[in-house]
């Protein structure tokens, strides 16, 4: 039977056709998620007059929400508290929007007196130009594929074509009635469009707020009645998120705009407080909103200023500003808490105003947090939460056992230089080192894994070891310096987190049967050197080939074997005898950590003449820090028959 025969034949681990059958229905709904989803942006698109005014409807909702909640609380009736927060939000946009058109009227009057200045750089520059001859280069490039492209349409022409005589065009003039109604019609629509979406939006407002609850219930018994603790924690968790987002984005570019009004007014730029609203809007606008609020006050400094120096100061204000709150506001008020990572952003702000146009750009952020809400709690939405969340999606000891699969210990190396700054080395090779290496043992087993990705994957491993000597190395510095202060002050040391000091101790650790093996040993040698330990490793392949040689045990106490496959048992048993027959007083222990749901935590390590079993490095250092006396090895009784002669009597042999 061929190997691949075997391998399919071969029974896979425990609860593996569960996680294939797992695997096959996640793809099915990730298929059909991804139907439904470009269906709903069809109809999105589609039904852009209908869908515009309901998410700018529910959005406000979310942000007035906690408002009326707070008015609530302080005994205001239902209907009150709703009319107050819809009427009070709708009177600052209102005011906010005469604001700015009164500044924006001032500023269209003021314009003429802005063109000299314009005209007198524009010249400076031609001159700046024509010194160098760029600018006559340009044009002079320009001109000539202008006379090309007319010889070529003169050419072009037939001569039969051309007509021995011809006369001059006569102008048409195209009277029309004036018709009042129709004149009235064409300057009144325009304007109803904007003002009957607003008005809509402020009905539903209304009666989204006053019927909260109910619309909440009705939600709960058409998408989540069979899972009611799921579905409220989404609702919740999405009113908290878009609310927080949108509060706090207000809190923010107002806190921008501010010193930006005042910055400009001191400078002396015309009409501050217009760029300043201008720049609390624009900044809803995800990374492309501050520029474009600082561009227009850039280029009215330009205008208005002889020289290059205000140009220079106002973008030195924004920048500066742009810095602060970047690094200070942002962080300290809302941080990450979108649950969007920052690709997402900008993926959501081009599809949205594919959608909506620029009203969808606005509202990109809100919308795509609701999104990734829903993928984060309905299970059939989860690729939402995967593409546009800033969740890890892979757990640190996959992201380890994938990069030892790309044949790359240097990203896991960085990876890893993170987890420490927090952790201690053995808490990293615990928690990640150990689980992503019995990942890959798995896979052995499975038989998805080559021998050369099985080599691939030991090698780096142990260069991911070699790369993590320097912090070994300060940590093994670290324990000497607090081992010589707790001498001094009196203090014993060794919690039940601590390892015990090493100094003195002489370990071997052996890989048990391959190249993972070896890895995990390499590891365990690692751990036990920061404890001030001699520690040595014996790969497999050594003793493989070699037997009993190649177990450089002279001057070694404790001898630890390393298992990742959870049946190895009978070899187990046989290499602590083998190592015990070399060296009677030597203490043999196994790290056997948990492999295909075998615990060998629970097995008498009598039964294999092991002095100690333990399934973690930090249990297998602590065991092989101690002293103690060694266990003795068993002598196998063995029975014999008593032959006897024919004549019934016992042989000589016999007695």
């Amino acid at each position: 039977m061929s190997s691949a025969e075997l391998s399919k034949t071969t029974k896979a681990p425990t609860g593996e056709p569960y996680r294939l059958a797992e695997g096959e229905l996640r793809s099915k709904l990730s298929g059909s998620t991804i139907l439904i989803l470009i269906g709903v942006a069809v109809i999105l698109r589609l039904g852009q007059e209908i869908f515009v005014p309901l998410a700018l409807s529910l959005l406000l909702s979310f942000t007035l929400a906690p408002i009326v909640s707070f008015l609530r609380k302080r005994s205001v009736p239902k209907i009150a508290a709703v009319l107050l927060a819809v009427v009070s939000a709708f009177c600052a946009i209102a005011v906010f929007s005469i604001v700015i058109a009164t500044q924006v009227t001032n500023l269209a009057e003021n314009i003429p007196t802005y063109q000299r200045n314009l005209v007198d750089k524009v010249h400076s520059l031609a001159q700046a130009g024509a010194g160098n001859g760029v600018l006559d280069h340009l044009s002079r490039a320009v001109e000539r594929v202008g006379a090309e492209i007319q010889t070529r349409a003169i050419e072009s022409k037939s001569p039969t074509a051309q007509t021995p005589t011809t006369r001059e065009p006569m102008p048409v003039e195209i009277v029309t009635r004036s018709d009042p109604i129709q004149t009235l019609g064409n300057l009144l629509l325009p304007l109803i469009s904007p003002f009957a979406t607003a008005g809509l939006v402020v009905v539903l407002v209304i009666f989204m707020l006053l019927e909260r609850e109910d619309l909440r219930d009705r939600f709960i018994r058409l998408v989540g009645l069979g899972d009611l603790h799921r579905t409220t924690a989404a609702l919740q968790d999405a009113g908290k998120r878009v609310g927080r987002y949108l509060l706090m984005q207000l809190v923010v570019n107002t806190l921008y705009a501010v010193p930006i009004s005042i910055g400009l007014w001191a400078l002396g730029i015309p009409n501050a407080i217009l760029w300043g609203l201008l720049t609390l809007v624009l900044r809803f606008v995800p990374y492309i909103g501050a520029i474009i609020g600082m561009i227009l006050p850039l280029f009215l400094a330009l205008a208005i200023a002889p020289g290059w120096s205000l140009v220079v100061w106002v973008g030195a204000l924004y920048l500066t500003t742009e810095l602060v709150s970047n690094n200070v506001l942002e962080p300290w008020l809302y941080g990450a808490n979108t649950g969007l990572s920052p690709l997402a952003i900008i993926i959501s702000a081009i599809f949205w105003s594919w959608l909506w146009g620029p009203l969808g750009l606005m509202l990109s952020t809100p919308l795509t947090v609701c999104l990734v809400v829903l993928g984060r709690y309905v299970p059939q939405f989860g690729v939402l939460d995967v593409l546009l969340g800033n969740e890890p999606v892979l757990e640190p000891h996959e992201k380890l056992y994938q990069r030892l699969l790309a044949g790359d210990p240097n990203e896991a190396s960085d990876n890893a230089e993170e987890f420490l700054q927090e952790e201690y080395l053995v808490d990293y090779y615990d928690n990640v080192g150990l689980p992503a290496l019995l990942l890959g043992e798995t896979d052995r087993q499975r038989g998805v894994l080559s021998e050369n990705q099985i080599i691939l994957v030991a090698s780096s491993s142990l260069s991911l070891v070699e790369n993590l000597s320097d912090i070994a190395e300060e940590e093994e510095e670290e324990e000497e310096n607090e081992n010589e202060t707790a001498s001094d002050a009196g203090i014993e040391t060794g919690s039940e987190r601590e390892l015990p000091d090493g100094q003195g101790r002489s370990l071997l650790c052996i890989g048990g049967r391959g190249g993972l093996d070896d890895a995990a040993a390499a590891m365990l040698s690692q751990v036990l050197e920061v404890q001030g330990a001699t520690s040595t490793t014996s790969s497999y392949s050594d003793h493989a080939a070699r037997g009993s040689l190649a177990f450089p045990i002279d001057g070694v106490d404790t001898a630890i074997v390393i298992y990742l496959n959870g049946n190895s048992k009978s070899r187990a048993r046989q290499i602590v005898r083998r190592l015990k027959r070399l060296k009677p007083d030597l203490r043999v222990g196994l790290l056997m950590p948990t492999a295909n749901g075998l615990d060998y935590a629970a097995i008498d390590s009598s039964e294999i003449d092991a002095d100690f079993i333990e399934t973690s490095i930090a249990q297998a250092a602590r065991s092989g820090l101690v002293t103690s006396t060694p266990v003795s090895l068993k002598t196998v009784v063995r029975k014999i028959a008593r032959r006897r002669l024919p004549s019934g009597r016992p042989s000589a042999a016999s007695n």
